[in-house]
């Protein structure tokens, strides 16, 4: 079965993209087949991937209007190996011209209908904002797996994400859940990291992530020459941690699903 998730969180700079290129090119070291979608008009994910946005001819915004079949758009990373459909400051338009269209909020479901069976894992990086690009994330995934900073104020913005994912399940997309939440730019050192990590703990169990994100030079330095952490130092704390969240993935999925045929053949 293929999992689509899109990553997110509507307050930025908490390492969404960071996520989305390194997790995607862990997966591929796995052997698993995946998809990269840039949703983000920054088209960053696509930058970190090896993909120059401002050289491709066809986005994700044609996708989204329907001018292409996602198909036509897909572009391989030369550096991690896994598929990206790519993004630019076209996207940008795509907003506006979505809200004229029919089923604006399922536009991206729909065209990774024809594509899905193709790929073990979708990745959808998503705007760090709630907008018609982020619901059509919201509306296409089956969960939402959130990066975030252990501090103050990332908690009152994982208060109000909540609050919309709920919105949108009971709407949009009743099957959707959080997939998980992934601790960033983690410093063990600090007090506050600590006590954040703590409440999280306390009220999200095992959706709350055992891998942590660490803050890591190699992590930062890695988009800069448009490759995941793991193509660029493969031994840096980044990387490492990184293969390490794909392999926690991994085993809950797999445990999951044993699970599910055991109570099939229960029944």
């Amino acid at each position: 079965m293929t999992r689509i998730f899109a990553v997110t969180n509507q307050k930025g700079g908490v390492g969404k993209t960071t996520t989305c290129v390194n997790l995607a090119a862990s997966l591929v070291a796995t052997k698993k087949k995946v998809l990269l979608v840039d949703l983000d008009p920054q088209g960053n994910a696509t930058m970190g991937s090896g993909i120059d946005k401002n050289d491709v001819d066809i986005t994700v915004y044609e996708v989204l209007v329907g001018a292409c079949k996602a198909e036509d758009a897909i572009i391989e990373s030369p550096s991690g190996k896994f598929q990206v459909l790519p993004s630019n400051s076209d996207l940008t338009a795509a907003e506006v011209e979505m809200l004229s269209l029919d089923s604006k909020d399922q536009r991206l479901k729909i065209a990774l209908e024809g594509i899905r069976d193709q790929f073990d894992y979708i990745i959808i990086d998503c705007p760090p904002s709630l907008n018609m690009l982020t619901l059509n994330a919201l509306a296409a995934c089956n969960g939402v797996l959130i990066p975030m900073q252990c501090e103050y104020y990332a908690l009152e913005g994982l208060s109000a994400l909540l609050n919309t994912i709920n919105q949108i399940q009971q709407t949009v997309n009743p099957q959707l859940i959080v997939e998980g939440i992934l601790r960033t730019m983690y410093d063990p050192r600090s007090s506050l990291t600590k006590d954040v990590s703590a409440q999280l703990m306390e009220y999200f169990g095992d959706q709350l992530y055992r891998t942590c994100i660490p803050r890591n030079i190699r992590l930062a330095e890695a988009p800069s020459f448009g490759q995941p952490a793991l193509i660029y130092d493969r031994q840096s704390r980044g990387a490492v941690a990184y293969l390490a969240l794909a392999g926690e993935m991994l085993r809950r999925h797999e445990s999951g699903a044993t699970t599910n045929e055991a109570l099939q053949e229960e029944a």
